[in-house]
């Protein structure tokens, strides 16, 4: 068996919660790979709308287990609260959520030195959810990180207190006041939920379940233009969001990499700071805004919006090795008379089809027009019964990328799914 990977191809916010969930009756176990409580993935169904930040988007199916990989961030304050709202549903998850050992933990000094570092930027600020993701993943590289198997060792306490000290010396280089030991209280409870659920050798439990052919997906966070090293640097997350990033938080070889599902909004959208081609700065972008909903999951900070960008979609598409596309809020495009998708960039008076080196360098970007439609998506449930519009749309971008697009959501509910087979 194979590991198929579930990713966004955008800045992040593409609709990947939704998609588990509905492709979760298909799977065995839904591993999460990488990124930490930035993450904010929306599922809604029973017309009840669930907001995960952690834990995997498989939860809420009878039968899955569902696995915090080594490649990810907790915060037991905020998984605390998670498990907290998932128990209030009468769901019994002790079994079928199991945690890496070698996932790393957000101190309360971590989310301090967030905040610290992003307030001493002033204008030139990356737009961090100040989560404390940040200096997490720097304590990993630099070897000094807290793990979740250090809770179950007899010198946890005195490992803690070692780091929070190192973050106390880094914090004398800001002009910041902050009170750690008020946060420490509810940290601690937080670690004393974590250690009542199976804390696993991750990898070896993955590649155990892959020998006896369960099937495998892995999710992963954010999206391919906030990966650490080919995203929209430095306005950019710290991990791998692509591909590769599923190998090394979770574990497994790339031979094991079975269908890659890139996850893209039928538009595009941004939170916080960074380069944005395609922004709209008028009444089409507030438009769909509204109509989209466009508020972070985590922050609730409103989305900066505008029109599908091709090169960033086929840069994303290459660097993942994309199999199939999963189209989102394709319902929110409806009502537009004229629908823009960007081919192109102008790059010192030059047009160039492809993602340049700084996003900053392009001066405008070239747009090829299609028809829009005005039927509402919403009630569809047969993909025949789409406007010829919308497939035309959807034709153009598989033309333009090579790529079948297999899924289209018109709909925020977990049933407002269309099957396509191009």
């Amino acid at each position: 068996m194979k590991v198929d990977v579930l990713l966004g191809l955008q800045w992040g916010d593409e609709g990947k919660g939704k998609i588990v969930d509905v492709l979760a009756p298909d799977y065995d176990v839904i591993a999460r790979f990488q990124g930490g409580p930035n993450a904010g993935h929306t599922l809604e169904f029973n017309q009840i709308k669930h907001v995960l930040h952690t834990i995997p988007s498989g939860i809420f199916r009878e039968d899955q287990v569902n696995i915090i990989g080594n490649g990810v961030v907790i915060d037991p304050v905020i998984f605390m609260k998670e498990i907290g709202k998932i128990k209030a549903m009468n769901i019994d998850i002790s079994k079928k959520l199991l945690i890496s050992k070698k996932a790393h933990l957000i101190l309360p000094s971590h989310r301090i030195l967030d905040q610290a570092s992003e307030n001493a930027k002033g204008k030139t600020k990356i737009g961090s959810t100040l989560k404390g993701i940040g200096p997490t993943y720097m304590d990993k590289t630099g070897r000094n990180g807290l793990r979740v198997g250090d809770t179950i060792t007899s010198n946890f306490k005195e490992k803690y207190q070692s780091l929070k000290e190192k973050h106390k010396d880094l914090l004398r280089l800001y002009d910041f006041e902050y009170d750690i030991e008020i946060l420490e209280k509810e940290w601690f409870e937080g670690i004393d939920v974590i250690r009542q659920f199976q804390l696993i050798d991750s990898e070896v439990v993955i590649n155990s379940f892959l020998k006896q052919k369960k099937r495998i997906l892995a999710e992963g966070a954010q999206g391919t233009m906030l990966d650490i090293d080919f995203g929209s640097y430095p306005f950019v997350t710290s991990s791998n969001t692509i591909c590769a990033g599923a190998c090394s938080g979770l574990g497994v070889a790339p031979s094991a990499i079975g269908e890659v599902y890139g996850i893209f909004k039928a538009y595009c959208t941004r939170v916080g700071s960074g380069p944005f081609p395609t922004e709209l700065l008028n009444n089409t972008g507030e438009e769909l805004r509204a109509k989209g909903n466009e508020f972070g999951a985590t922050t609730g900070r409103p989305r900066r919006c505008g029109w599908l960008d091709l090169p960033v979609l086929k840069y994303a598409i290459m660097l993942n090795g994309v199999t199939q596309l999963f189209m989102t809020k394709a319902d929110v495009l409806t009502g537009f008379d004229q629908i823009r998708v960007c081919t192109g960039y102008k790059i010192d008076g030059k047009i160039v089809d492809h993602v340049p080196y700084e996003l900053t360098e392009i001066s405008e970007p070239v747009y090829t027009e299609l028809k829009g439609w005005d039927k509402d998506l919403s009630g569809i449930r047969d993909i025949k019964e789409i406007p010829a519009e919308l497939e035309d749309y959807i034709q153009f971008i598989e033309k333009e990328t090579g790529v079948p697009v297999t899924f289209i959501s018109v709909g925020p509910d977990r049933e407002q799914i269309l099957i396509r087979k191009p």
